[in-house]
């Protein structure tokens, strides 16, 4: 569930959103990436907020469906157009993070900063919608690879 200040925001994005709304990038995806990123985010430190926002901008600029590594740097200048807008308001570092996390989402190496950690696994938790497992050593937080570990045990099981 959204919070309300969340609704107008998601309301915008999904406005402009190229691809199908029932993409498997879309906005089911982001609202499941915002539920892993908050679980994660109470165990490591990271600014909800800007967990809040990546969830929403991450993919929000896609092209297509299968190869559009330029996704992330739109999704990125959307969130900062956003900021510029009013549409939000994060302070500096926050947008500073947020900003990175969406440019580097795609492919980025695991991180130690608490935030850019949440954001990345988040995204990764949710790999298995489009039929990839997790793999723990491409996730940050410890608490993302206990749950990727723990699903390839269950499949296994």
């Amino acid at each position: 569930m959204l919070d309300p200040s969340e609704t107008k925001i998601w309301q915008l994005v999904t406005d402009q959103f190229r691809l199908d709304p029932h993409s498997v990038h879309g906005a089911s995806h982001w609202l499941t990436v915002r539920r892993n990123g908050l679980y994660l985010a109470r165990f490591h430190d990271a600014d909800p907020e800007v967990v809040r926002l990546f969830a929403v901008f991450h993919d929000s600029c896609r092209e297509s469906e299968y190869r559009d590594p330029e996704h992330g740097p739109r999704g990125a200048q959307l969130a900062i157009e956003f900021r510029q807008a009013g549409h939000f308001q994060l302070d500096d570092l926050q947008m500073e993070l947020l900003v990175t996390a969406c440019n580097i989402h795609n492919g980025g190496e695991p991180q130690s900063e608490p935030t850019l950690s949440v954001c990345l696994d988040a995204d990764r938790l949710d790999l298995g919608r489009v039929g990839i497992e997790p793999d723990p050593s491409q996730l940050s937080t410890s608490t993302a690879q206990g749950i990727a570990t723990r699903q390839a045990w269950s499949e296994l099981g």
